[in-house]
This record gives structure tokens, C-alpha cells and sequence, in this order.
């Protein structure tokens, strides 16, 4: 397939700030994937190169949490077996589930999660007695199934539902919760682009080069994170919830 240059005037930058926002808060694909849709892709095709650089970008943003000791590893691998198994039952779930009462719901648990972040103005900092290692695994590990379920099912949105899931629930801070988010993304999206290349739906040339931008932007995003940590995170956070909304009242009520 030829790429017209002007496609790539439109992913490039777009990816770039995809990347920064997910390094930050998650959420990222609510402003890539559109990007792919504008420049004039095919469905599957914009779903799988979307994919590619989604991956380029997690895994430079996993490996530098990694070095700054925000993933805890038997978290990680406990929330990424849940994840896969709740990704699937969800998959299994959204055949009964119709797609627009899930989006109706979702109406209005956005807009309860931003009043959260809103009012809590110590989100991310982890208060009170640390429980055990044992009990923060399971609750990790439960967070990242329901998630996952959701991620079967929909999808947008997934790495910030994880983050808030794990800061709000297992009681970690910004840091500890993103490290494990991105641990849990980086298995997800190597998983849907081992589909997407075997079925032949990537533009390798434009999947590359958009990763090569989602890379810097999750650079600079990680940058900025390791400065700001949850004073940075929690605007971040409101910004991409208000995205999704939009997105939710077009798909309802504008684009049916």
C-alpha cells in the first residue's frame, strides 16, 4: 500500500503527543488510533499500525520505569496473567453485552472518575499503613482481571482505568501504579500486533516511522512524569476522561 506523504503530516505528530499523554496518565490510543481513522486508513489497517506504534513507544516507557524501580516483577506478572484472562472472558462478554448500553454506562462512570480525581487532591500519593506484599498482589491482581474484562469488551481507555484502579484500590503511588500499567499495556499490545502481522493488516513503513515519534513522546512524557509524579499525573488524567467523553457522545449520538 502507497503512503501518501500528507498522511504521515497527520499521524506523526498526533502519535507523538499519544505517546507523551500515555507515558503520563495512559489513555493514549484515544488520540492515535483517531489519527490513523483522519489520514484515511482502512479499519484494520489503522488498528494494526496503530498497534505498532503503540508497542514502539510502551516498551521504551516500561523498560525506563523499570530502571527507575517502578515495577514491582511478581506484581507485574500476577497482573498480567489476570489481564490476558480478563481480557478473554470480556471478549466472550461483549457478544452479549450490546456495545451501545456498555457506552451509556460509561457515560456515567466517566464522569463520577473525574469528580474523583477532582476532588481528591492527594490522588496517587499513597496514604496509611502499606498492607502486605501478599494482599497488595491480590488486589493488583484483581484490579488488572476487571479491568481486563472491560479491555475485552471495549478497550479505550484501559492503561488509565488501570492506573486509578491500582492507586485507588491497592493503595500505590503514581509511580509503583504506572510501572505496572505499562508492564500490563507492553503484554497487551505485543499480543494484538502478533494478530495484526500475521493477518497481514500493518503499514510497516508508516507503523515505523509513527513509532519512531510515539518513542520521543514517550520519552518526554516519562521525563515529565519522573518530575511531577502525581501532582503532573492527576490534570493528565482529567484531560484524557474528558477526551474519552467526547468521543463517547459522538459515537452515541453524533456518528449513529
Amino acid at each position: 500500500m502507497t503512503i501518501d506523504l500528507y498522511v504521515y503530516l497527520i499521524v506523526c505528530p498526533l502519535v507523538f503527543l499519544s505517546g507523551f499523554v500515555d507515558a503520563i496518565a495512559g489513555g493514549g490510543g484515544l488520540i492515535s488510533l483517531p489519527a490513523y481513522f483522519i489520514s484515511g486508513l482502512p479499519a484494520h489497517f489503522a488498528l494494526g499500525t496503530n498497534k505498532l506504534s503503540a508497542m514502539m513507544g510502551t516498551m521504551l516507557t516500561t523498560f525506563r520505569y523499570y530502571k527507575l524501580g517502578y515495577i514491582n516483577l511478581k506484581r507485574a506478572l500476577s497482573g498480567i496473567i489476570c489481564a490476558i484472562v480478563g481480557s478473554s472472558l470480556g471478549a466472550q462478554l461483549a457478544l452479549l453485552v450490546p456495545d451501545r448500553e456498555f457506552k451509556i454506562a460509561l457515560l456515567f462512570v466517566l464522569p463520577l472518575t473525574a469528580l474523583y480525581l477532582v476532588r481528591k487532591r492527594n490522588f496517587g500519593e499513597a496514604k496509611g499503613p502499606q498492607a502486605s506484599e501478599l494482599k497488595i498482589s491480590i488486589v493488583c491482581a484483581a484490579v488488572a482481571l476487571i479491568i481486563g474484562i472491560y479491555d475485552g469488551i471495549y478497550g479505550p481507555g484501559t492503561g488509565t482505568f488501570l492506573l486509578l484502579g491500582f492507586c485507588a484500590f491497592a493503595n500505590l503511588n503514581v509511580k509503583e501504579a504506572n510501572g505496572l500499567t505499562k508492564a500490563i499495556n507492553l503484554t497487551t499490545n505485543i499480543s494484538a500486533f502478533t494478530v495484526f502481522i500475521l493477518n497481514d493488516c500493518i503499514i510497516l513503513s508508516l507503523g515505523l516511522v509513527a513509532g519512531i515519534f510515539s518513542i520521543l513522546g514517550n520519552y518526554c512524557g516519562a521525563k515529565y512524569f519522573e518530575k511531577r509524579g502525581a501532582i503532573g499525573t492527576r490534570k493528565f488524567l482529567i484531560a484524557v476522561i474528558s477526551i474519552f467523553m467526547v468521543k463517547l457522545i459522538y459515537d452515541l449520538f453524533i456518528k449513529a
